[in-house]
């Protein structure tokens, strides 16, 4: 649903706004100052409509003018991008290590497994506790776990030490869900801000998942084996306690228990986040199997990335614009994983470079919406879970598409797999269609 915009404000700096006048003749007084609210940027005044706005800030300077908001965003945005750098990392590093592939894909599966099971009670643990009190301790535990994993390969302990140590580090907080979190807090009476917040945390994840894979394979092919997921960790480290130390901007623990259960609230949403990762997990898997067998595996990388950074770009200018129902993005994400489809079957790079591109900017502006609707259906004082719980739903869409991308290369060609991503977008909107009947 559209939110609706206030009044036009234009900020004036300083303390206050003062007249003076040096004519003789009576001048008219002044309007008092008006304070914005909690987060505050200083008094304001209301101007009529078109005046003022040449110079007015825009919503994301408006938004890093919140006091606290640019370092918890550093932070967040260190640590965040080891999402991003653990898998692959661990990949290179075992498989260079100990020469199996199928050993290093096992291990990060189950690690995937264990996130999906241990995330959701991460994310109630700091609801109900606050996010330093949780989430430090919850980083430590997944930094050793990370720690332990280059021990094991290093010194070459049994397969079973791996894929406990692999699995420890599923303790990680969900760091996007804590800062979207935060957001909420702090824009809690202002919609419009709140969308381009929610914006910015979409185009944050798909520049770190971008990023990430690529420093990674960097750090382990140009360094050591290990030196992405040591990297990884002390990334992960550094930027969760300089995302917790600023507790001002944290949200407060609610006094009471918060009432109703969050699973049952995204419970309805969760197919739509299950058909959305499947397009994911497909749409990379699909992309990398056909460059290759064009042979052009060395541009599957760079490719990708256009997917990631159309995607970046249209979440940055999302947030400066109203903001659009579900449906209707759906409908433009249905419409534009199709593309890459027909452009797999015509045998075009640059083409195929271009449906990506094109995909990814209808990607963005679906997951925003997606996650505001989560937003309001989720009980207060649950949110983190809630989000927690798209995540993990996404996360599961990713490893069924990935799996079922594979069988249909393996059986019908790549160009042919192009069909899940394109199938998994359509379902999607069908499944969002439905759900808007039934309410």
């Amino acid at each position: 649903m559209p939110y609706a915009t206030s009044a036009p404000r234009m900020t004036v700096s300083g303390s206050t706004l003062v007249h003076v006048s040096f004519s003789r003749r009576p001048s008219r007084p002044s309007r008092p100052s008006v304070p914005v609210g909690p987060a505050g940027f200083g008094p304001l005044r209301r101007t009529p409509p078109g005046e003022g706005r040449a110079g007015a800030p825009g919503p994301y300077r408006r938004l890093f003018a919140l006091p606290g908001a640019r370092a918890f965003t550093a932070g967040n945005l260190l640590a965040r991008l080891p999402m991003g750098m653990f898998g692959v990392s661990a990949v290179m590093m075992i498989a260079g290590q100990r020469g199996s592939y199928a050993l290093a894909g096992a291990v990060t599966a189950t690690g995937m497994a264990a996130t999906a099971l241990a995330a959701p009670w991460t994310a109630r643990l700091v609801d109900r506790h606050g996010q330093a009190r949780v989430a430090v301790p919850a980083t430590l535990i997944a930094v050793l776990g990370s720690l332990a994993l280059v021990l094991g390969v290093r010194t070459h302990a049994p397969a079973w030490t791996l894929f406990a140590s692999y699995a420890a580090t599923a303790t990680t907080p969900n760091i996007g869900g804590m800062s979207r979190a935060r957001w909420t807090h702090l824009l809690r009476d202002r919609p419009a801000e709140h969308h381009a917040a929610m914006s910015f945390e979409q185009a944050a994840d798909e520049l770190c998942f971008m990023l990430g894979p690529v420093v990674a394979a960097f750090l382990c092919s140009a360094v050591f084996p290990e030196a992405g997921t040591l990297t990884a960790a002390a990334l992960l480290l550094t930027g969760m306690l300089l995302f917790t130390s600023r507790r001002a901007t944290e949200p407060p623990v609610a006094a009471l228990r918060p009432r109703g259960s969050a699973l049952r609230a995204v419970a309805p949403l969760l197919p739509l986040f299950l058909a959305l990762g499947v397009m994911f997990g497909a749409m990379e898997v699909t992309s990398i199997a056909h460059l290759g067998a064009l042979g052009l595996g060395a541009a599957s990388g760079p490719v990708l990335a256009l997917q990631a950074l159309g995607s970046c770009a249209a979440g940055l200018l999302y947030g400066a614009l109203r903001p659009r129902g579900l449906t209707t993005c759906l409908v433009a994400l249905a419409a534009a994983m199709a593309l890459p489809w027909a452009a797999a079957a015509a045998g075009s790079l640059p083409l195929l470079a271009a449906a990506l591109l094109l995909a990814g900017i209808a990607t963005a502006p679906t997951m925003v919406t997606a996650m505001s609707r989560v937003h309001r259906v989720t009980p207060e004082g649950r949110l983190n879970e809630g989000m927690t719980l798209a995540v993990t739903g996404i996360l599961a869409g990713i490893a069924a598409g990935s799996a079922g991308a594979g069988q249909l290369i393996d059986h019908l060609g790549p160009p042919s797999a192009y069909a899940l991503p394109a199938s998994a977008a359509l379902l999607a909107l069908l499944t969002s269609a439905r759900r808007s009947r039934l309410a």
